[in-house]
């Protein structure tokens, strides 16, 4: 069984940062690629940004393109989400969700793609 959890979410004011972690355990992470997905109330799950399993790949939203990283740190079996220049319309409850396939040569982006999800964090910016 697959267990993610997030943390690193809050209430931060507009322009500020958070740094979102996600922490895998019960399955080979470092052969999985890994995505954040965010959920406004009212609004469908939407893709944030994927990184492939080696790291070498990333893929971002057009909408947080150049204010938003994702990295990884396969020893600690941990994704990340940096987010800077943060908007009020990226207020949302954000996920983390691994793969379903494995060692997966290009970096997807639908949620059917993707296995195993977390619970969720809040992420609340105000303006």
């Amino acid at each position: 069984q697959v267990q993610l959890v997030e943390s690193g979410g809050g209430l931060v004011q507009a322009g500020g940062s958070l740094r979102l972690s996600c922490a895998a355990s019960g399955r080979t992470f470092s052969s999985y690629t890994m995505g954040w997905f965010r959920q406004a109330p009212g609004k469908e799950r939407e893709f944030v940004a994927a990184i492939s399993w080696s790291a070498g790949n990333t893929y971002y939203a057009d909408s947080v393109k150049g204010r938003f990283t994702i990295s990884r740190d396969n020893a600690k079996n941990t994704v990340y989400l940096q987010m800077n220049s943060l908007k009020p319309e990226d207020t949302a409850v954000y996920y983390c969700a691994t793969d379903r396939s494995y060692m997966r040569t290009i970096v997807v982006v639908a949620t059917y793609e993707y296995r195993y999800w977390g619970q969720g964090t809040q992420v609340t910016v105000s303006s």
